[in-house]
């Protein structure tokens, strides 16, 4: 697990580019989980090869079924998914076991930095939920700026 986007950019993710929120509930498998997280990627219209980060609860960041996923994972303890404007569902059930009403999209956010968008909101699975979202692209080291004389 990563709280460091330079790290996940060297492990092949775009600074600024795409991340997966995910959430799982105990009874999820890796393959529930994989098979989710390819369905919103293809809705995100994210191409093959493409780098991208995963992005969930710290509880989960060293899950072993997210770790399958094969790429960079960033985790935030509740309390700071729970502060993440911008989602557009919220679960009763998360917020009672979790501490926050909303994972895989709040995670996504996090993850594609400052003035990202979700691009898919939460699907769920029956035991997973995932969500894209997609940062701006980073030039010369700062979200969403072009370079002085591009």
């Amino acid at each position: 697990m990563t709280t460091d986007p330079a790290a996940d950019v060297a492990a092949g993710a775009p600074a600024g580019g795409v991340a997966v929120g995910v959430g799982l509930a105990g009874s999820a498998s890796a393959a529930e989980l994989a098979a989710l997280v390819a369905r919103v990627l293809g809705e995100a219209g994210v191409a093959p090869g493409t780098g991208w980060v995963v992005a969930t609860t710290d509880r989960l960041a060293a899950d072993a079924r997210v770790a399958a996923l094969g790429r960079p994972v960033r985790g935030w303890p509740a309390a700071a998914l729970a502060d993440v404007r911008g989602v557009t569902t919220a679960s009763d059930r998360a917020r009672q076991v979790i501490g926050t009403a909303s994972v895989a999209e709040a995670a996504a956010l996090l993850a594609a930095g400052p003035g990202a968008a979700l691009t898919v909101p939460r699907r769920s699975s029956a035991h997973a939920t995932a969500a894209v979202a997609v940062g701006p692209p980073v030039v010369d080291g700062h979200p969403g700026r072009r370079g002085m004389w591009a």
